[in-house]
C-alpha cells in the first residue's frame, strides 16, 4: 500500500549535479604576479611619456625581488638606446637654502620653455625605522601637477651618502621618456653631494645671504664640487647683502680648483618668490653645455660616471651575494660576539670568516 503523499515528502535526488554537469574543480584566486608583466608593454608606455608606466618602470627597477631585479634590468636595456639625451642636474643647499621652493620655480620656468623635466628627490630614510618622509611632493605642488615634469621622491634605503642606489638607472629611465633635464636634489648630509657629483653634469650649490660665518663652516670640499653658486632669497632686504655675498664667493672661488675643466665656477643671486635671477641661471647651465661639449670633457666625464658606476655595482653584488648565505650571516654573529667578548682580534675574525 503505498504512502500517501503529503507537503512532508521528499522525492528521492539524483546522484549527480543538479543540471547534470560533472563537477569542476574550484579555481584558486591568483593575485597577477608584477613579475610576469609585458616589459615590451612597459617599455613602449615609458618610450610614449606615460607617467604612469615611468612610475611603474622605477617601482620595478627599485624592487628587491629577484624576479623583479630580472625584468628591470630587461626593460632598462630595451630602453638604453633612447637615453643620454638630457642634461643632468645636481642641486644641493645649505638647511634653510630653499632648494624645493628653488626647483619648483626653476621646473615650471624651464616646462613652460618647452622642456620636459624630472625631479629625482632624495629622502632621508630613518636609521631606526628605515622610513622616510618623502614630503618633495607636498612642497611641490604647483611642479607636481605639471604634466610637463615628473617628481619622484626616493628614499635612501640606507644606502651611504643618502643616494638611493637606483638613482642613476631611473635617470634613464626619465631620458627613455623624453625628460631632457633631470634635477636630482640631495639631502645635503655631507657625503650624498659626493655621490650626487658623480652621476651629474653640472652640480648647484645654494646657499643664503652673509657668506661670512657661512663661509667658515661650510667645508672646502663641498665647494669645490659646485659649477656654480646660486645666492637664495635674494628678495626684499636681502637683494643688495645677495650682491655682495655674490661677490664675496666669486672672490673665493679664485683659491679653489674648479669642479669642471674647462669651465670657471660663477657665482650669482636669484629669488624664487621673485622670480629674478632664475633665468640667469638657466642662461648659465646652457653655456656650461656648450663649453664643457666643446672641450671633450662632457663625454669623458660621462664614460668616468660610468665605469665607476660599474665598479660600485660590483661591490654591492659582491656584499649582496656574501650575506646571502644563512649559515654566513650566523657565522658573523658568532665571531662578532667574540670579538666583544675580546676572544678574538677584528683581524682574526676577519680571517676565520674568510677562510
Amino acid at each position: 500500500m503505498s504512502r500517501k503523499k503529503n507537503s512532508r515528502h521528499v522525492m528521492e535526488g539524483v546522484q549527480a549535479a543538479h543540471d547534470g554537469m560533472k563537477a569542476l574543480p574550484r579555481k584558486k584566486f591568483k593575485k597577477p604576479d608584477d613579475a610576469t608583466m609585458d616589459i615590451q608593454a612597459i617599455a613602449d608606455g615609458v618610450r610614449s611619456g606615460s607617467r604612469l608606466y615611468l612610475g611603474k618602470a622605477i617601482t620595478l627597477l627599485e624592487s628587491s625581488s629577484a624576479e623583479h631585479k630580472k625584468n628591470g634590468q630587461e626593460l632598462l636595456n630595451q630602453l638604453l638606446p633612447f637615453t643620454g639625451n638630457s642634461i643632468r642636474i645636481g642641486i644641493t643647499g645649505v638647511p634653510g637654502a630653499g632648494k624645493s621652493t628653488f626647483i619648483e620655480t626653476f621646473g615650471e620656468m624651464l616646462t613652460g620653455l618647452g622642456h620636459r623635466v624630472a625631479v629625482l628627490a632624495i629622502d632621508p630614510s630613518s636609521s631606526l625605522t628605515g622610513g622616510s618622509i618623502l614630503g618633495d611632493k607636498t612642497r611641490m605642488e604647483q611642479l607636481a601637477r605639471n604634466p610637463k615634469a615628473f617628481i619622484r621622491p626616493s628614499p635612501t634605503a640606507g644606502t651611504l651618502g643618502g643616494v638611493h642606489k637606483k638613482t642613476r638607472e631611473t635617470m634613464l629611465l626619465c631620458e627613455a621618456a623624453g625628460y631632457d633635464v633631470i634635477l636630482v636634489e640631495t639631502v645635503g648630509v655631507g657625503q650624498s653631494e659626493t655621490l650626487v657629483r658623480g652621476m651629474v653634469d653640472m652640480f648647484l650649490l645654494l646657499v643664503l645671504t652673509g657668506a661670512g660665518d657661512e663661509l667658515q663652516g661650510m667645508k672646502k670640499g663641498i665647494l669645490e664640487l659646485a659649477d656654480a653658486i646660486i645666492v637664495h632669497k635674494a628678495d626684499g632686504e636681502n637683494a643688495q647683502l645677495a650682491k655682495k655675498t655674490v661677490s664675496e664667493y666669486k672672490q673665493m672661488m679664485h683659491f679653489l680648483q674648479p669642479a669642471t675643466d674647462s669651465w670657471k665656477t660663477r657665482s650669482l643671486a636669484a629669488s624664487s618668490v621673485e622670480e629674478t635671477g632664475i633665468p640667469e641661471v638657466w642662461k648659465m647651465v646652457k653655456e656650461f653645455e656648450d663649453t664643457v661639449k666643446v672641450s671633450g670633457y662632457w663625454k669623458k666625464r660621462r664614460q668616468e660616471q660610468t665605469k665607476d658606476w660599474f665598479r660600485s655595482m660590483i661591490t654591492d653584488e659582491l656584499h649582496s651575494r656574501f650575506f646571502d648565505h644563512a649559515e654566513r650571516r650566523q657565522l658573523v654573529k658568532t665571531l662578532e660576539t667574540q670579538v666583544l667578548n675580546d676572544e678574538l682580534t677584528v683581524a682574526q675574525a676577519i680571517m676565520r670568516l674568510f677562510e
